[in-house]
């Protein structure tokens, strides 16, 4: 197993003034480390010892070398009858920089439901922090002492990147971590993701990939039944394969292991989408823009929210929000086709234009048959809805 990270999660600092509110500091951080105990890629300290600084002056260095960590998440939590206002930031304690930080001002209405919402939200933004500072880290190391861990990280960069050549990057470096750790089930399973998200935006070829991918996944499952990854992975081999019960089902399980897994929230919303369950998958789709706002894949969710909207014939929130998609990151394939479809069954010629030129820049491919026979329909009706859009766009 490649070494993964550390994290410790102080008890939050209680500034209402109130000895007897350290218990609402004290439940907002017990469960963000249990949140955070449900990514598997780094290693929480146990609240036995992290908790043990409370109330004390003590450095944040000197913390991280008693606790043997890199990462500490700490806070404040300042509340009176009606609100709260809760600030939290993740730290670096060897560099000694700031990596991430918010505040978060709530009303009382419902004070579990706040604090609920306001864990999750903290939970989801520090994983893709930590990701981002590993592989700032390993950028910085001589190619030659590169581990599996390292390498995880750059391909991890490159996957959110979601460009034909990113995607090749990624494969090639998560390839490189598999041949020194044959067992890393992380690198097995953003492998596989890696691979179906490819066949999905017409950068590779389902045969060419389904069996390694699938055989990917399933191992990464043998290697940690509990890793939400490795059945997010599973998952996208099952939707791509068009074994849509399953692939929902592996979602599922991937939600209920990490309820603030915005990548497999993304993904069931996506699997929603084809499984003819619309209105679901635009709910699924806000779900995963609401758990990660700063989500590197931010702009794919906004992709599948729109193509929710377009198979329930909506098509000027289709287009809004494929716009949107586009504003955060302008080479989304899946972007351009929802954003054409809709505009062709609009009427919108202009428009259509513009997005099939960007489309075929991002997919030179595409064509009504490869969206015929590619894509995984649970409805032979949601299928010739989406061709039809494009034939009004001028594909052919």
């Amino acid at each position: 197993m490649a070494d993964r990270p550390a994290v410790a999660v102080l008890a939050f600092e209680n500034k209402s003034g109130d000895p007897e509110q350290d218990y609402f500091g004290d439940g907002i951080s017990e469960d963000i480390l249990t949140a955070l105990s449900k990514q598997r890629w780094f290693m929480v300290i146990a609240r036995n010892s992290s908790f043990t600084y409370k109330g004390r002056a003590v450095h944040i260095r000197q913390i991280a070398e008693e606790l043997g960590v890199r990462y500490i998440v700490e806070g404040s939590v300042r509340k009176t009858d009606k609100t709260v206002r809760i600030t939290a930031q993740l730290n670096d304690a060897v560099s000694g920089g700031h990596l991430w930080a918010e505040r978060y001002d709530r009303e009382l209405v419902d004070v579990f439901a706040v604090q609920d919402e306001i864990t999750n939200a903290i939970a989801a933004a520090i994983e893709p922090q930590i990701h981002a500072a590993e592989n700032f880290r390993s950028r910085r190391k001589p190619p030659a002492s590169l581990d599996a861990w390292d390498l995880l990280m750059r391909a991890l960069s490159h996957y959110w990147r979601v460009t034909r050549q990113d995607h090749a990057a990624a494969k090639a470096l998560l390839a490189r971590a598999i041949a020194i750790d044959p067992d890393y089930g992380q690198a097995l399973s953003v492998l596989a993701v890696n691979d179906m998200f490819g066949v999905h935006l017409g950068w590779t070829e389902l045969a060419a990939v389904a069996p390694s991918a699938e055989a990917a996944a399933l191992k990464a499952v043998r290697c940690d039944h509990e890793d939400a990854w490795a059945h997010a992975a599973l998952g996208s081999v099952c939707f791509s394969t068009r074994r849509l019960p399953d692939a929902l089902s592996e979602f599922e399980q991937a939600l209920a292991l990490n309820p603030n897994f915005s990548l497999a929230q993304g993904y069931y919303a996506l699997a929603l989408s084809y499984a003819g369950r619309s209105n679901d998958s635009f709910e699924a789709a806000q779900k995963a823009i609401r758990l990660s706002p700063r989500d590197p894949s931010l702009a794919i969710y906004h992709g599948i929210a729109a193509y929710a909207r377009f198979t329930e014939r909506h098509y000027g929130e289709a287009i809004a929000l494929a716009r949107e998609a586009i504003r955060h990151r302008g080479d989304l394939t899946g972007a351009y086709r929802v954003l054409a479809v809709s505009a062709g069954m609009t009427g919108d010629g202009t428009l259509a234009e513009m997005a099939l030129g960007e489309l075929r820049r991002t997919q030179p491919g595409i064509s009504l048959h490869w969206i015929a026979t590619q894509l995984p329909w649970a409805s032979e009706r949601d299928r010739e809805h989406y061709l039809e859009g494009f034939r009004r766009a001028g594909l052919q």
